[in-house]
C-alpha cells in the first residue's frame, strides 16, 4: 500500500480545524493509497491543540500532533510535519478552508503516473471555481509569482498556493531554512535549482475575506520578496555533503566532456553506466547508443537523472548497487559497454564490485572503471565522499585482471586537479568543493586538456579499459 502524508501547520484555527479534519479524513484518495494525517500546533492560544488531540485520539493510527511551544511560523510548522511524515507523497493543507480535500486525487494523478516530483494546485487555471476576491491581494500574488519564476527560470501560475505535493524523499532531502511563508518561494526555488519535474493542476479556492480571518497581509508579501532574492542568490538544495559535491560538478560541462571524450572511443552500442549519480556523464555519453541504462542507489539521484534524460527514447534509469550481485542477475550478458566512474572506491568489497561488472558484459565485451589514484592524496574530500581507498596502477590492474579481464589500456587523467584535491583534503581539511575554485578551472580545462599528460606529478584519477575475455 501507498501512503500519503498530509501534513497540516495550523495556528489559531479551533473555529475551522475539526471541519477541515473531517473533510480531510473522509477525502477519496486512489486505489490502494493510505494516509496519514499530521497536525503540527504552531503555538496556538486557543482550543486548536485539543481538537487536534481529540481526533489523534480518535483515530490514534491515522492522525498524529506535534506541538509547539511558540508560534514559530508556517514553514517550521512544515519542517516539523516532514520528520514525521511516512509517507512515499506528502500533500501540505492548510488548516484553514479555503481548499478542498476531494481534489487530492487530481494533485496526486502526476506523481502516480511517475511524470512529477511535484505538483501545485493552481487557483488561477481556467474552468474551476474560486471566491472572487481582492484585486490587489490577486496582483501581489502574480508579481510575487513572476519574481519566483524570473529567478527560478520556471512558468508558474501560483507559487503562493497552499496545495503543494511532493515526493516526501525529495523534499525531505532539501535544507528548509524558512520560519514563515517565505516557504513558498523557498521551496520552489530549490525545487527548480534540484531540476525537479514540477506540474500544475487546476484547483478550486474559496478564500477567506481578512475580516474571516485571513492571516496574510501587506508586511508578508515584503519578506516574501526578501526570501526570493536571499535564495536565489545562493545554491543550498542538498543536506548531505555528497549530493551536494555531485552538484557542484554537474556545474563543470566543460570538465565532463573532457572525461566523456576520453573514454567515448572505447563505448560501444548498448551500455551499462554504474553510479551515475545525476547524469553529469549520462549527458554526453547517451546520445547515439542503442540501449543506455544509468543506474545508481539513491532514489533522488535516479529521480534527477529520469528528468534530465527522459527526452531520449534510448535510455533508462534503473536502481543497482554495484555491491550486490543479485541487482546483477537481470543485467547479466545484457550490455557490450559498463561505464564504472568514480563508484569502485565506494565499495567495500571491490573485487565482488568487478566481478558484477564482468557478470553483466557479453563476452569480448569492454569495462572502462575511472578510479581515484594514490593513498598519499586521500584526505577529508575522500571521506565525505565515501572513498573506501585510492588506487595505485599496480593494486588496479591486479584486480581487473583477477576478475576475469585482459587489461587493454591503463593511463592516469587529470594531473592539473591533483595539487587542489591535497592542498583542499588534506591541509584546509574541506568537506565540499568551492564554485567558485571549480568555475575557474572549468573555464580552463581547454588548456588542461592540452597539457595533461605532461605535467610531472601523477593523475588525480587512473582509467582502466579492460576487455572480458570470450
Amino acid at each position: 500500500m501507498t501512503r500519503l502524508s498530509i501534513i497540516v501547520p495550523a495556528y489559531n484555527e479551533e473555529e475551522f480545524l475539526g471541519a477541515l479534519l473531517d473533510r480531510v479524513l473522509a477525502a477519496p484518495l486512489p486505489n490502494g493509497m493510505t494516509r496519514e494525517v499530521i497536525v503540527v500546533d504552531d503555538g496556538s492560544n486557543d482550543g486548536s491543540g485539543e481538537i487536534a488531540a481529540q481526533y489523534a485520539a480518535r483515530c490514534p493510527q491515522t492522525v498524529f500532533v506535534k506541538r509547539h511551544g511558540r508560534n514559530l511560523g508556517k514553514g517550521a510548522a512544515i519542517r516539523t510535519g516532514l520528520g514525521m511524515a511516512r509517507g512515499e507523497f506528502t500533500i501540505i493543507q492548510d488548516a484553514d478552508l479555503e481548499y478542498d480535500p476531494r481534489e487530492y486525487e487530481r494533485l496526486l494523478g502526476p506523481l502516480l503516473e511517475g511524470k512529477a516530483d511535484a505538483v501545485y494546485g493552481t487557483r488561477f487555471a481556467v474552468g474551476t471555481e474560486r471566491r472572487v476576491l481582492y484585486f490587489w491581494h490577486s496582483l501581489a500574488n502574480r508579481l510575487l509569482t513572476t519574481a519566483v519564476n524570473l529567478f527560478s527560470d520556471l512558468n508558474l501560475t501560483d507559487v503562493w498556493t497552499c496545495y503543494k505535493a511532493f515526493r516526501t524523499s525529495l523534499v525531505a532531502s532539501i535544507p528548509l531554512r524558512s520560519d514563515g511563508f517565505g516557504f513558498e518561494p523557498e521551496v520552489t526555488i530549490k525545487l527548480a535549482q534540484r531540476q525537479v519535474r514540477i506540474y500544475e493542476t487546476p484547483i478550486s479556492y474559496h478564500g477567506r475575506t481578512y475580516e474571516e480571518g485571513k492571516k496574510i497581509g501587506k508586511l508578508d508579501a515584503f519578506f516574501a520578496l526578501a526570501t526570493t532574492l536571499r535564495f536565489a542568490l545562493q545554491r543550498d538544495i542538498y543536506k548531505e555533503s555528497g549530493p551536494e559535491i555531485l552538484d557542484t560538478l554537474s556545474s563543470a560541462q566543460r570538465f565532463n566532456r573532457w572525461m566523456a571524450d576520453t573514454i567515448r572511443p572505447y563505448v560501444g552500442r548498448r551500455v551499462l553506466e554504474i553510479g551515475a549519480g545525476i547524469g553529469n556523464l549520462s549527458r554526453c555519453l547517451a546520445p547515439r547508443r542503442e540501449l543506455y541504462l544509468a543506474s545508481d542507489i539513491d532514489a533522488e539521484h535516479l529521480a534527477r537523472l529520469q528528468t534530465r534524460l527522459s527526452h531520449r527514447p534510448n535510455f533508462r534509469a534503473v536502481t543497482c548497487d554495484l555491491s550486490k550481485p543479485a541487482d546483477f542477475d537481470a543485467l547479466e550478458g545484457q550490455v557490450d559497454t559498463v561505464v564504472c566512474l568514480n563508484v569502485l572506491e565506494h565499495v567495500e568489497d571491490d573485487e565482488t564490485g568487478l566481478a558484477n561488472i564482468h557478470r553483466a558484459l557479453t563476452p569480448g565485451g569492454l569495462a572502462i572503471v575511472l578510479v581515484p589514484e594514490g593513498m598519499s592524496v586521500y584526505g577529508e574530500l575522500d571521506r565525505v565522499l565515501g572513498h573506501c581507498r585510492r588506487y595505485s596502477e599496480e593494486e588496479l590492474r591486479k584486480k581487473v585482471e583477477a576478475a576475469g579481464f585482459e587489461v587493454e589500456r591503463l593511463f592516469g587523467f587529470n594531473r592539473p586537479t591533483r595539487p587542489g584535491w591535497w592542498f583542499n583534503g588534506r591541509i584546509l581539511r574541506r568537506r565540499s568543493f568551492s564554485r567558485f575554485q571549480l568555475g575557474v578551472f572549468d573555464r580552463l580545462v581547454w588548456l588542461w586538456r592540452r597539457i595533461d599528460g605532461a605535467l610531472p606529478w601523477k593523475p588525480t584519477s587512473l582509467i582502466v579499459v579492460a576487455r572480458k575475455k570470450s
